[in-house]
């Protein structure tokens, strides 16, 4: 297509710049040509001795005529009658040609292109206008094709010969591979199932948060299949041109099922398949006409084709429950993020063919990044390995994977901000109050690196991941949590007797933390296990716009009392570790101020105690354990009690971690 459109432009700017030339040698050309003179008057000037030479062309009635520089007069051109010749002409005259001087008159051979180029002249200009004519009813009529043409659909073909991603380039989600390797036997071999009564699913629905490796996932599929598969994104059905949407599903369906055995992948179907009857435009809503032959296609009158449907979205609940029900998507398959053998198997995917150092632990690195997607895993190794070429390093070592779990979480260094001394020491001992707590508390994560170097928004932080992946958090974690978020602040007022906006931000997370512990968690020690207000959206912002009320003002108060209590604990329990361990604060505040960055294990020596470990409270006696019946998905771990910067800095917030 681009190469066809490039030629046609090509031609058009020919075609101008031709119709250019005949135009100037049409009009401008001429106006260096010999005029017309009568034949007797000719005759007249030779006799008087004015012309220089007579030249004739064989076949050629014109005569060109040639004056003396002193005649006075333009050269010019005569035209002879017929069936004559120019020496008869000048006889008729009175005029001997044998007693002209020699050389006069001239007689050339017939030109060769001359007859051509007299009819070129004449029919050239004709061809161009025609040209200029049809190209413009061309131009019309592909106007009139595209215009009709809004209605097909836009979906990529991809054929079973063309190289794509298999199953072996998808690691983690094996439960997931399972699932679509089953699809792809019932189109490679469908007696198989058809002998046991087994039907076809009609749709796969892919859900999980993003980054998790749904459109890989799809990929895989196309490559393993063998059979077409349609790719195509959700956004791509709806135009502003009404009905639009509904015949690109019919034309999409059309071509599925001309090509059946096939798949058809939809990435992002929340686009479309948002819950009907919730929108602003009314029952004749575009994207609800478009949700409306997908339900149609899917599962219609006509159920016999062999056509299996993929979808993938991160919001499965605004989708249509018409959408879900089994005979349309069939099955849902869950992508979650990876636990740590899931990210090893991760790791050594992207790894592939990058030149690593005997000190890099893909163990180690799995480890480090607990809540972090596929996506996010392929970023850190490809910062890693930018950060390798930047230093014109030929293989990548541990301290480039280091220097890209820091960059992933926080963002790239920022040395080059200038900090006064006061805030320097300010933002030390902030960040050795957060690592102190941390270090204290049994049940808080394990501190793997503080820093004072400013990082993306902020202007230290304290990383702490914890030493295995989990499930859920228990309340004694969520209080110990709280303190080491309050423990900033509390180091401020006591060694500067003082406070400052550094803290804004852990007072923000920490404030919300205790409230989802209230109202969602049913941690509240007054109000028991009872969840508080249920949040709306619009369903066209997919954004939380409010939260309904479901209690009253009375427990509204309980709630804020509820609030303050465990703000207030975490903030005396941080208190008071940060006054007992006076010396070690100011040990680990020195520490940053001399080397800005320290890691886990420089902490750990400053302490002659081990760190105390939480107590393992197992179920009673007889009793089977509790499980977590639907356990909050884990998250990539940020900053805990990064400390912000001062506001006249320009700097954001960082994003609330919980």
């Amino acid at each position: 297509m681009p190469e066809q459109r490039w030629i046609r432009s090509s031609l058009v700017w020919i075609v101008l710049i031709v119709a250019v030339l005949a135009m100037w040698a049409t009009f401008v050309g001429n106006d260096g040509a010999p005029t017309a003179r009568p034949v007797g008057q000719v005759a007249q000037d030779v006799r008087d001795g004015k012309v220089k030479t007579l030249t004739q062309a064989e076949g050629s009635r014109e005569v060109e005529v040639a004056y003396l520089p002193d005649a006075g007069r333009k050269n010019a051109v005569t035209t002879i009658p017929a069936d004559t010749d120019l020496l008869t002409v000048l006889d008729n005259y009175g005029i001997d040609p044998a007693g002209l001087p020699s050389g006069m008159i001239v007689f050339e051979p017939a030109s060769r292109w001359g007859a051509w180029l007299g009819a070129l002249t004449f029919v050239l200009p004709m061809l161009i206008i025609l040209g200029i004519f049809v190209f413009m009813m061309r131009q019309s009529q592909g106007t009139n094709n595209q215009a009709m043409s809004f209605g097909k659909s836009r979906a990529r073909l991809f054929t079973a010969n063309r190289p794509s991603v298999v199953f072996s380039d998808v690691a983690g989600v094996e439960e997931a591979k399972e699932e679509l390797v089953e699809v792809v036997e019932f189109l490679k071999y469908p007696e198989k199932f058809a002998a046991l009564g087994a039907r076809i699913p009609r749709g796969v629905l892919l859900v999980g948060p993003p980054g998790t490796g749904k459109t890989l996932l799809s990929r895989a599929v196309a490559g393993e299949a063998g059979v077409p598969f349609f790719s195509i994104s959700g956004s791509e059905f709806v135009e502003m041109f009404v009905g639009v949407g509904a015949s690109r599903v019919r034309d999409l369906f059309d071509q599925a099922k001309r090509n059946a055995p096939c798949i058809v992948f939809v990435d992002e179907i929340d686009a479309v398949g948002r819950q009907r009857g919730a929108g602003l435009g009314g029952s004749h809503d575009e994207r609800e006409q478009t949700l409306n032959q997908i339900l149609v296609e899917m599962d219609g009158f006509d159920s016999s084709t062999n056509v299996i449907v993929i979808a993938a979205t991160n919001r499965p609940d605004v989708l249509d429950p018409a959408l879900l029900r089994p005979g349309r998507f069939d099955r849902q398959v869950i992508l979650d993020r990876p636990d740590i053998q899931g990210r090893i198997e991760i790791l050594n995917v992207h790894v592939r063919g990058k030149p690593l150092e005997e000190d890099v632990s893909i163990e180690g690195l799995a480890r480090q990044t607990p809540g972090f997607s596929g996506a996010d895993l392929e970023n850190l190794v490809n910062e890693a390995a930018i950060l390798a070429a930047r230093r014109n390093r030929k293989t990548v070592s541990r301290e480039e994977m280091t220097e890209a779990i820091d960059r992933v979480i926080a963002g790239p260094q920022r040395k080059s901000r200038v900090i006064s001394d006061r805030e320097r020491v300010m933002t030390a001992y902030h960040e050795a109050g957060h690592a102190l707590v941390a270090r204290m508390l049994p049940n808080a994560d394990p501190v793997r690196k503080v820093s004072i170097v400013a990082r993306g928004m902020m202007g230290g932080y304290t990383r702490v991941v914890p030493d295995e992946d989990r499930l859920f958090k228990t309340k004694a974690q969520f209080e110990d949590e709280l303190a080491v978020y309050m423990a900033g602040h509390v180091a401020e007022e006591m060694v500067f007797e003082e406070q400052s906006t550094g803290a804004a931000n852990d007072i923000e997370r920490a404030t919300g933390m205790a409230r989802r512990m209230v109202t969602e968690f049913g941690m509240s020690r007054t109000l028991g296990p009872r969840a508080f207000g249920k949040k709306d959206e619009l369903i066209f912002l997919g954004r939380e716009i409010n939260e309904q009320r479901n209690y009253s003002d009375e427990i509204a108060y309980q709630i804020d009392q509820e609030i303050r209590e465990l703000i207030d604990a975490a903030h005396e329990r941080a208190r008071t570790i940060v006054e007992d361990q006076a010396d070690k604060l100011t040990a680990i505040a020195e520490l940053l101020l001399a080397k800005e960055t320290i890691e886990g294990e420089e902490l750990e020596a400053l302490f002659e105690t081990p760190r105390p470990r939480p107590d393992l409270i197992g179920p009673p006696t007889g009793r089977p354990s509790r499980t977590a019946t639907a356990p909050p998905p884990a998250e990539r771990p940020a900053p805990r009690g990064g400390r912000e910067a001062p506001p006249n800095a320009g700097q954001l917030r960082p994003q609330p971690a919980d």
